[in-house]
């Protein structure tokens, strides 16, 4: 309530990137706090037990994370966990720092809980990300690093970039997330299709040692001609998929929202991420781990995902919209509903619609 009536407001009076660099600092100045951590977590709500899960090889205390976009620059690593998360997320980092795209790049919807982000891959760079992950060794979850592809680089040198970033960050992530799906990268879906895309994971998996998780996250917008072909590429050289990406469809919305450039992320997007998520656990039968992303602001979203097919799920959009307690919300929301359908685990419920028709006809 104090932040639907009295926060959002506030923040909402602001230019988005402007309070978005305003909900940083404030928590990177928490983060420097004695016992910063410990009380946010006071104030927020501790996450319920009992929803821990194991997904490509990886212990996760629950399955709720935050997705990248967020912490672009690795900032907040040690107080982001007290927001509830069973997992974090970190960039998309890049191998050199870049400006990103000229603003305004970040606009709200709030009729349709809704983002439309024209970042375009802004952060510090590898070197830098590396340098304040190594600085707080121990973190109270894992933490993923998205790697995007600076602006300049030759599509035909991709490889060699992807590499050398994941050269620098190796040592500070728990997996590692190829970025080939934004929208405001010009040429950088290009990189979804398969040759390329093998080029790029070829490349990672020769200095991949020790071996950690390698995941692809791909668009939301892929053909269901795409789909196969990226699917037997993914499996064979990767260790899961993040389904998915923003949208550069505008699902619906007012045709004057239509001239804006950019991803949109949010609501609108829940339904086509879902309905991929289930095509994408069909598809492979439930072998490739699947993070699922899009829409995400209850428990019931959550659990939609999940039983798509969704080891973990991320939320972004819906944690600007529903507050810093999201996270704990759609846990709480989250286990209740898993326990009145009878799931014993996380685990268990997860695909457990994704072959029930009745269920691919239910996403809004």
């Amino acid at each position: 309530m104090l932040y639907n009536d009295f926060l959002r407001p506030l923040l909402f009076r602001w230019d988005p990137e402007t309070a978005h660099g305003a909900a940083i600092s404030a928590l990177a100045a928490l983060q420097c706090l004695p016992g910063g951590p410990q009380l946010l977590s006071a104030v927020v709500g501790r996450p319920p037990q009992g929803l821990e899960i194991k997904a490509f090889g990886l212990e996760f205390p629950n399955p709720i994370g935050l997705a990248a976009g967020f912490d672009k620059d690795c900032l907040l690593p040690k107080i982001l966990p007290a927001l509830g998360f069973g997992f974090l997320e970190l960039g998309s980092v890049t191998l050199r720092p870049q400006p990103g795209n000229p603003k305004p790049r970040l606009f709200r919807l709030p009729l349709e809980h809704a983002l439309i982000n024209h970042m375009g891959f802004n952060n510090a760079g590898a070197a830098a990300a590396a340098r304040r992950l190594g600085e707080i060794p121990r973190r109270a979850v894992p933490v993923g690093l998205n790697i995007g592809l600076n602006a300049d680089c030759p599509k035909t040198k991709a490889p060699e970039e992807y590499a050398a970033s994941l050269r620098l960050l190796h040592a500070q992530g728990d997996y590692f997330v190829v970025n080939v799906s934004c929208p405001n990268m010009t040429g950088l879906r290009d990189l979804q299709e398969r040759l390329q895309l093998q080029r790029i994971l070829t490349a990672l998996n020769l200095i991949n040692a020790p071996r950690k998780p390698i995941l692809v996250k791909i668009a939301p917008d892929l053909s269901d001609a795409q789909l196969p072909e990226l699917l037997g590429l993914v499996s064979s050289h990767a260790d899961g998929i993040i389904a998915a990406n923003t949208t550069t469809s505008r699902l619906g919305l007012s045709p004057d929202l239509g001239d804006i450039q950019g991803g949109l992320s949010g609501r609108p997007l829940r339904g086509v991420s879902t309905a991929l998520i289930r095509k994408i656990y069909r598809l492979t039968e439930g072998r490739l781990p699947i993070i699922g992303t899009g829409g995400v602001e209850t428990g019931g979203d959550a659990f939609e995902k999940i039983r798509a097919g969704a080891s973990l799920v991320q939320i972004y959009t819906g944690l600007i919209y529903r507050g810093p307690t999201a996270a704990v919300r759609i846990l709480r929301e989250l286990g209740a509903l898993l326990a009145k359908a009878g799931f014993k685990s996380v685990a268990a419920a997860v695909g457990s619609g994704a072959f029930d028709d009745a269920a691919s006809g239910g996403d809004s």
